[in-house]
């Protein structure tokens, strides 16, 4: 393994001990495999950041938490690293606890294990659920900043919000599958990663009210899907076997690839299928033509705008920790941002 840092710059990106991390380094024995794991991310997560450990200025340590699809934490990481030479002659130094799935547990787990480590800031998008809340305000109480992100905690003790308004996004979706379906009946099949998610929840909300403004239709709901192509697939399968006439998708929590792919395998067409965030599989289903639109944000934008407001609560910057909701964007396969996958 190399030896490019000093062994505290380790220790700090990895959370460990700094005796854990020269025993790693030098192959020393008593050292499991996953702490190993542990202090080889760590490095390549400093080879990534590097440019930034070269600018002189304050430096902040943000620990990014995240349960979400692997797809959807690449694309945060990669938004953030990404972003932080925007912020200088601040240095941002960025810590990454990214899970695909998590107990309620396993996540409170991690804040308090960032309580007793020390931060300067914590990115959270985690469910709503009152054990995080309270996790939340433990990080308040040690003077640690915590900032939601994309999904809210709105009666934990965060300092602040960053994401778009969730409910305009869902009645967005209900907007653009009204007016493509127009006077054909069907169906809309809406899917979820889980309802604790706050975002989530409000994007549905949202959306049916909306639909029931502009011309009501029924609704199919598959509300825990965990966001997983694996999971998502039969889901939906089921849910195509079971109404013959669904015609529309608005995809809230994911998993569209498993979702076309059902649609495709049972014989079925989807007249209007929505989703949510440019990453990797929706970019390449829009180019094909085999969703309709994406709702996207500025993921750059967002997290450099968490940063902010990190510095902000640290009174390192003026201004509000009140920022207004991110823009909306509706795209097609005809109006992709430059430089997406």
């Amino acid at each position: 393994m190399g030896h490019r840092y000093r062994v505290r710059e380790i220790a700090l990106q990895a959370g460990l001990s700094e005796a854990t991390v020269d025993r790693v380094l030098h192959g020393r024995p008593g050292v499991r495999a996953s702490t190993a794991a542990e202090v080889e991310q760590a490095i390549s997560d400093l080879d990534r950041q590097r440019a930034q450990l070269r600018i002189g200025g304050r430096t902040f340590l943000v620990d990014l938490v995240m349960q979400a699809p692997a797809r959807f934490c690449t694309a945060v990481r990669d938004a953030l690293e990404a972003e932080l030479p925007s912020l200088r002659p601040a240095v941002i130094r960025s810590r990454f606890h990214l899970r695909e799935t998590a107990s309620v547990a396993e996540l409170v787990d991690t804040l308090d294990g960032i309580t007793r480590r020390g931060t300067q800031g914590v990115l959270l998008k985690a469910p709503d659920v009152p054990e995080l809340t309270d996790a939340v305000g433990r990080l308040a109480g040690a003077g640690i900043p915590v900032v939601t992100l994309v999904t809210d905690l709105p009666t934990s003790e965060r300092v602040g919000y960053v994401g778009i308004d969730n409910r305009a996004a869902g009645a967005t979706a209900a907007y653009l599958i009204a007016q493509w379906l127009g006077d054909r009946p069907g169906t809309v099949l809406v899917t979820l990663s889980s309802e604790s998610f706050r975002g989530e929840e409000e994007r549905e909300m949202g959306f049916r009210a909306a639909l029931r403004r502009l011309g009501p239709r029924p609704v199919l709901d598959i509300p825990d899907s965990d966001g997983l192509d694996a999971t998502v697939g039969g889901l939906v399968r089921d849910a195509l076997a079971t109404d013959p006439d669904v015609r529309a998708v608005y995809s809230i929590g994911g998993g569209n690839l498993a979702t076309v792919e059902a649609f495709e395998a049972a014989g079925r067409t989807c007249a209007v299928f929505v989703a949510h965030d440019l990453d990797a599989d929706n970019t390449r289903l829009l180019r094909e033509g085999r969703v309709s639109a994406v709702l996207h944000h500025d993921l750059r934008a967002d997290l450099r705008r968490a940063c902010q407001l990190v510095m902000r609560a640290q009174g390192a910057l003026p201004g509000t920790l009140r920022p207004p909701p991110s823009g909306i964007q509706v795209v097609t396969p005809y109006n992709l941002p430059t430089g997406t996958w």
